[in-house]
Order: C-alpha cells, then sequence, then structure tokens
C-alpha cells in the first residue's frame, strides 16, 4: 500500500476521547480500549499513514471523533466474530480505496460494507468487492450501527447516538468536546443520574433542568448501562 500522510492534530470540534471515555460510551473493557489505540491505531494503521491516531494531552492519550466512530465499527465486527486481522486488512484496502485514514467513518463505506462474521466485503455498483474474504455474508449487519450516526456534507460521521437515535443521548464533537449530552441541550447525562442517585424524583428533575421524564429517563439508562 502507498502510504498516505495525515495531519492528526487536537483541533476544536473534533473532539477528544480518551481510552477511558471511549470504553464507557461504547460499553466495552478499557482493556480492549487501550490494546486497539496502542496495537492498531498508533501501530499497524498509523504506519500505513506515517502518523498515530492519538495525542498526548498532559499525559494522557486521547484520539479524535473520527478514530473513536471507527472504534465503534471495529468493535461490531469484532463482536460478530471477523478478527482484528481481517478488520485492519479491510481498513488497508478501503483507504487506499477513499484516499483516507478513516475509512469506517465514511457513509458511502458503512452504507455498503458487510460481513459474514468471518470476512469484510464492500458491495458496489460493479459487484461485491471481497477485503481478503471469500465466503456468504450478512447483508444486514453493518445497518445496525450504521442507524446511530448522522454524515455531514463531506459524508464523514459527524454526530453519534450511543443508545440510539430515538434515545435523546447524543455525542458531537462540536458540543462539549464531544462528551454525550442530552440532545438538544448541554447537560451531561451524569448530572441527571447524580441527582436522581440522591433521591430526587424524576418529575422534580425534569422541573428543575427544564427538560421532559423522557429526557430524564434517557440519561438515566445511559449511566446506569456505563
Amino acid at each position: 500500500m502507498k502510504k498516505m500522510n495525515f495531519e492528526n492534530k487536537p483541533k476544536i470540534g473534533t473532539g477528544i476521547y480518551t481510552a477511558t471515555e471511549i470504553a464507557k460510551i461504547l460499553r466495552v473493557p478499557y482493556r480492549k480500549v487501550y490494546t486497539w489505540m496502542n496495537k492498531y491505531w498508533d501501530g499497524k494503521i498509523g504506519n500505513d499513514f506515517g502518523s498515530k491516531y492519538s495525542w498526548d494531552l498532559n499525559g494522557v492519550r486521547a484520539v479524535s471523533f473520527h478514530t473513536f466512530i471507527e472504534f465503534y465499527v471495529m468493535m461490531r465486527f469484532s463482536e460478530a466474530g471477523v478478527k482484528p486481522k481481517e478488520v485492519i486488512k479491510a481498513h488497508t484496502e478501503l483507504s487506499q480505496m477513499y484516499s483516507t485514514a478513516f475509512p469506517f467513518a465514511r457513509k458511502e463505506v458503512l452504507s455498503s460494507i458487510k460481513s459474514d462474521g468471518k470476512f469484510i466485503y464492500l458491495k458496489t455498483i460493479n459487484g461485491i468487492i471481497e477485503l481478503n474474504g471469500t465466503k456468504q455474508f450478512n447483508l444486514g449487519l453493518i445497518e445496525l450501527f450504521f442507524i446511530n450516526l448522522e454524515f455531514d456534507k463531506d459524508n464523514l460521521a459527524s454526530r453519534f447516538w450511543p443508545i440510539g437515535k430515538e434515545k435523546s443521548i447524543l455525542v458531537d464533537p462540536k458540543r462539549r468536546f464531544g462528551h454525550p449530552v442530552i440532545d438538544g441541550k448541554n447537560i451531561f447525562p451524569e448530572i441527571i443520574f447524580k441527582h436522581h442517585q440522591a433521591g430526587d424524583p424524576i418529575s422534580y428533575i425534569a422541573h428543575v433542568y427544564e427538560i421532559s421524564e423522557n429526557e430524564v429517563n434517557h440519561a438515566l439508562e445511559y449511566c446506569e448501562a456505563a
């Protein structure tokens, strides 16, 4: 693969996510996030672009929103049974095809990529491209997480709903440095959760923060599952 360099520096609006925060938002073990960040993002994948994906912020490793989304996609493939080496092969090939360091954060990729639980495939107008795989595939796998994303005019993932679009908890890199908030508000769900833990009733919390009781319940659901 021909190396493609990309500028990877912290910027306002790109979000800042530590391994601990990613583990919490995606409900996956911290060790898994840390391993992928070191072994794959800053290792095998980073080598393809001559740059690390993570930043060192006062001794803490962190990544951007698009890397966070890519981790989400990679974890879904892992949960489906696809081995990391196959995920990396697909990422490498797709990076070359789309000339991007973040192929798993692109709308056209996520709407067309498929898996059979062993290998990864791309559906194109010219047929199926086998990304180092040859078996049958499940046409519905990727849609399970594709529907929780929103994309910008450049077809890059721009917002993410960690517990589903029908719920009000939103991850937006342009708001609160990408920390999950209640959609339409700048309220951290943890604040709502702490009130509830202290014994405040849902109706009271909704009144104080001028949000609906449904939004309170969504915040509680998000925090209780973390």
